[in-house]
């Protein structure tokens, strides 16, 4: 087990009970607080004995500080959400964390990076909104999504800048969430919803990764943002996941192809064009206000009725989890890391799904049922 990982645990458990550096040296039976710091600080490796005593005083069990396939302590989340209960999010938190835990283990196994590639935005809680815009447009073009980047932006963070992108089922109101794991980017998004809000969602979450340092999100987003610094964040995430998936020149070159009608005809004009590029509606017409081509007041008089989007749209699924993420479990089952069963335990799914998740990506399922 990585004794990194090992510290790592120790510390996160002993933060969150509130035991102070000396006491539990003293429960260690360590000469002094320095020693635990040492370990902490990663100076010095705790021993296997250590561990036991580290357990026994925790009441935890020693696998708590050294399962591969488990994150404890570690990982930071920042959900997008509306009116899931704190429960229901702490407990997926525990599911999401098993899954991305097993794929870093399984992947360092296999020698697949597991470091993300992050581009740099010069972005602050006090930039504008047009500049949060310029940077969705720039990342946009630094990542080649081409003029229709919803359709390619999944694909780009996995393969390109080893990004881990998972599409999964998830309690009713929880959007997705952007998780930091060392240096192992995530962003899961709930499968069952929209097209168009799983490309924005997606959008959306890359900002909170690019600005973590700077802007670090809330544990838990609402639909509603607790105060004014948060409000100005989420809407600066807004803005440059709206630039994003809608930049300039696919703008410009779909008005050039299909001008904007009098203001009666514009839902009709919409909706289409956004299901063309896999936003909605609403987030087209407000691109356009922030382009010049729509006035405010226009876009305000516009009914949010007038351009509820088509169920058929709201009908397609991806794939669960990602091929990458799937792949990553195939070898593990056929290499002999895991168990069939423990990896289907771990996704939470029966063996059967397991063999169908493999099936959805095109892959040969790496056991017999």
């Amino acid at each position: 087990m990585d004794t990194a990982i090992i510290r790592t645990r120790l510390q996160a458990l002993r933060e969150q009970r509130q035991i102070t550096q000396d006491a539990l040296a003293q429960a260690l039976g360590f000469k002094d607080r320095q020693t635990l710091s040492a370990i902490e600080l990663g100076d010095r490796k705790v021993t296997a004995d250590e561990v036991v005593q580290a357990a026994h005083f925790f009441k935890v069990p020693v696998d708590y500080f050294t399962d591969p396939f488990e994150l404890a302590g570690e990982g930071r989340f920042s959900w997008r959400q509306t009116n899931a209960s704190v429960k229901q999010l702490d407990e997926f938190e525990v599911r999401a964390g098993k899954w991305i835990a097993a794929y870093r283990h399984l992947s360092r196994l296999k020698g697949t990076p597991v470091n993300s590639s992050m581009r740099r935005v010069a972005l602050t809680s006090k930039s504008t909104f047009e500049e949060a815009q310029a940077e969705g447009e720039a990342i946009a073009w630094a990542m080649k999504l081409g003029p229709n980047p919803a359709k390619k932006l999944a694909h780009v963070l996995e393969n390109d800048l080893d990004t881990l992108v998972l599409h999964v089922d998830t309690f009713k109101g929880i959007s997705g969430a952007a998780c930091q794991l060392g240096q192992l980017n995530t962003i899961l998004i709930n499968r069952n919803e929209a097209p168009w809000r799983r490309a924005f969602d997606l959008a959306h979450e890359l900002f909170h990764l690019l600005t973590w340092a700077d802007m670090a999100p809330r544990h838990i987003e609402g639909s509603k943002p607790v105060d004014a610094q948060e409000k100005r964040v989420e809407t600066l995430a807004d803005n440059f996941a709206g630039a994003l998936l809608m930049p300039r020149p696919t703008i410009a070159d779909m008005i050039a192809r299909t001008p904007l009608p009098a203001e009666a005809q514009l839902p009709k004009w919409l909706v289409p064009h956004a299901i063309e590029l896999a936003v909605s509606a609403s987030a087209l017409r407000w691109r356009l206000v922030a382009l010049g081509y729509l006035k405010k007041a226009v876009a305000d008089r516009i009914s949010d009725t007038s351009l509820r989007m088509p169920q058929s749209e709201e009908a397609e699924q991806p794939a669960r989890f990602s091929k990458r993420f799937a792949e990553v479990f195939a070898w593990g089952i056929e290499q002999g890391h895991v168990s069939a069963r423990r990896a289907a335990s771990l996704l939470g799914i029966t063996l059967d799904d397991l063999a169908l998740v493999f099936e959805e990506h095109g892959l040969k399922t790496p056991f017999d049922l």
